[in-house]
Order: structure tokens, then sequence, then C-alpha cells
């Protein structure tokens, strides 16, 4: 991303004590607050349609405050976007500026186009100086703002859909408590059709193709490729025998859940016992990198305009794991796998992220990368076509 600013306009734009764009802070020690006026920037209350701006390094005056600026301190605020905490992810870009001598961090927040934007389950904004929490007539005024022919696939409308197509017991008992913060919920004295358009799963009365995906007693009604099938495979063949073929459907947390579990019991583990008499296990596939993996194809996958499911072949020396579509958006072959994101399904991303099945943005593959190497198995392979994505990892060498 390109950074929008010259040296000139943010030096004036940080001394502008009036904007209700800008942000000052002396220091990066209340990481809170920090992520508060992110959020709140992101929402773009005001209707701006202008990046906000968070200067670290300023005292609510305008004047300098004199810190160092260091590579850590960067790094630790560029974090702020796939941390997870701000859902949905906020556009930002993070760079160190020397404005009048004084030497700066300069976080930059887009207006999102899927507000609103919640940090810690509750939503923010900036009315002149002050952040706030937003009224759920604000929250209202923001999910309004959407327009749904602009939305990714996965927070359009299905327009065939009514709001009892989802699992409303399943919504207020299980999903809502761990999206939205309790003390919120406890307050919260709107109708449920309110709550769940301001969490991007109603447009109008019509519920999401991701809340359908999410919350939908039968996803496969709506998406008929929106499953996992597994094969276990005695050979390296295709064509060799099947041992198992296993189908894992229904809503999201569900398959989640299964999944792990069927690539958990599918692992073996190899036991040494050395001269000293200490065991020593090896799995032949570390479950925390298979896990990230098959995640990361839930997530990432298209389920648009194709009926095919997520496969996994396990063969005798190999799994294989192949999700529908291509690369999407800013991910290139040349920074795949590097951290680079970009969101095919921001919704999904963020209800897997509520129910506890992506914890940082981002580093799926960097994690998986690592624990196969500590466990003796070579680097992952990828397969990158038009249409899909196939990754293969292999047994210990």
């Amino acid at each position: 991303m390109v950074f929008p600013f010259s040296d000139g306009s943010l030096e004036r734009l940080s001394k502008d004590l009036e904007s209700d764009r800008v942000e000052r802070k002396r220091s990066a020690a209340d990481r809170h607050k920090i992520r508060r006026n992110v959020c709140a920037f992101a929402n773009d209350l005001p209707n701006h349609e202008q990046p906000g701006v968070v200067f670290i390094g300023i005292e609510d005056d305008g004047t300098c405050s004199g810190i160092v600026i260091s590579d850590q301190l960067l790094r630790t605020l560029a974090d702020m976007r796939d941390d997870g905490n701000i859902i949905p992810l906020p556009s930002l870009t993070v760079e160190k500026r020397e404005l009048g001598g004084c030497e700066v961090a300069v976080v930059v927040v887009q207006p999102s186009r899927s507000p609103p934007v919640r940090y810690n389950g509750r939503v923010w904004v900036k009315i002149g100086p002050t952040v706030r929490q937003a009224t759920p007539e604000e929250e209202q005024r923001l999910a309004e703002r959407r327009r749904a022919g602009d939305l990714p696939f996965d927070s359009r409308p299905a327009s065939d859909a009514v709001i009892q197509d989802l699992d409303l017991t399943y919504v207020t008992t299980q999903y809502l408590p761990r999206s939205v913060a309790q003390d919120v919920l406890d307050q919260n004295q709107r109708p449920l059709p309110h709550q769940l358009r301001s969490l991007r799963l109603l447009v109008g009365d019509t519920p999401t193709w991701g809340a359908l995906l999410s919350l939908s007693p039968d996803p496969l009604a709506w998406l008929p490729g929106a499953y996992v099938q597994m094969l276990r495979i005695d050979g390296t063949e295709i064509t060799d025998p099947i041992l198992a073929e296993y189908r894992l459907t229904g809503r999201l947390e569900d398959v989640l859940r299964r999944l792990g579990d069927l690539l958990q019991l599918n692992i073996r583990t190899r036991v040494d016992v050395t001269t000293h008499l200490r065991e020593i296990r090896q799995p032949d596939y570390p479950l925390v990198a298979l896990r990230q993996l098959a995640f990361n194809a839930v997530m990432h996958r298209r389920y648009d305009g194709t009926n095919a499911p997520i496969r996994i072949h396990w063969y005798t020396n190999r799994v294989e794991i192949t999700s529908p579509g291509g690369l999407y958006g800013q991910v290139t072959s040349e920074n795949f796998g590097t951290g680079t994101t970009d969101y095919r399904n921001p919704l999904v991303a963020e209800m897997m992220h509520g129910l506890g099945f992506a914890q940082r943005f981002g580093m799926g593959i960097p994690l998986a990368r690592k624990e196969l190497e500590q466990n003796g198995n070579p680097p992952p392979d990828f397969g990158l076509a038009p249409a899909n994505v196939t990754v293969t990892v292999r047994q210990p060498l």
C-alpha cells in the first residue's frame, strides 16, 4: 500500500488540534487506547471517507515527546492489523517519519468498507477529540452504510434466505457470547435482527452467505460445495485402494472441530527408546501444522461459483490438501506464505476467530512451516493454480 501523506501534509495534520482525523500519543505504552483509535478511524462515523492518523511521539499540544522510534515499535504497531483483536481486519500502514525535527511513528488507518469494526467485541467511534463506544443508533448507521453489491461474497445477502433459516438457538447461546463482549450483550436490549445486522450476518432481513455457512443447520442446502472430503489411501497414487472416506458437513464450527479431531486420529507416532531408557515420540506429521493448513483452506477457499469441496488425500507417504479458488487480492506467488494476507472471505475469517479457530491472522503458513521443520518434515510444497491451491506435506526424512 502506498503511504498516502507527504511529510508536509503530515506535519500540518499533526499540529491541527481540532481535527477528528488525528490522534496524538506521547508513547505507545497504552496499546489498548491505540487500538481503540484504530477501530474508531476504521469506522469513520463522520463519513470523511479519508484516512485517520495516529501519531506516536507527539504530545496532546502537538509538541515532540522525544521518544525513540525503534524497528521493534514499528513492528508492534503493524502487528495490530493481524492480531485478531480488531475485526474485520483494519487497513493500515505504519512508517517512521521525522516531522519538524521530531521522530514519530505514523499509523494511517483507512476507512473500512465493511463497518461496524469492533475492538474486543466493542464498536468504537471518534467524535471530535473523543473516542468512545458507539451507541446502538450509531452502530445501525455504520451497518446501513455498507453497500451489499460492493461486499465480498460471504457478506452479501442470500436473496432466497430468511432469518428462520439460521439456527437462532445456536446464535444466541453459542455464537453471540463468543463474538461480542459480555457486558455489551448484557446491556443490549435491541431485537436479535438488529444485533445480527451489526455483525454483518444480515443485510436488511436477509442472512448473508457467511451467516448461512456458519449458522444454518444445513449449509449444504445453500452452498453445495461447503464441505470437506477426506480419503485415507493405502498407497501413493489416487488409484490405490481407499482405506476410509470421510465427508465433513454441518455448521462451520462443527466441520472445523471434527476436522481437527480427524487429523489427530490419523497421525501415527513412532516411539524410540534411547540407551538411557528415555522415550522419544515423533509423529509422522505435527498436528499443529496440519490443522493450520486445513483451517486455512476452509478460511480462504472460494465458496461461490463452485460445488467442489476441500479435498484431503492422505497417502502412505504424504498428505495433500486442495482448496477451491486460486490466490486472492494482494497475495501473489512471490509473497505467498510470508505473512502477506488478503481475504476472499473476511466474514468467515472473523467468525473463525470468534469461535476460536483462528488466533492470529496471516500466521497459519509460517507456523505450519516452523512446526514441520521442528518435527523433521520437509517444507510444505504449494501448488498454485488459477482454480485451486494445493499443499503437500511429506513425512520426516
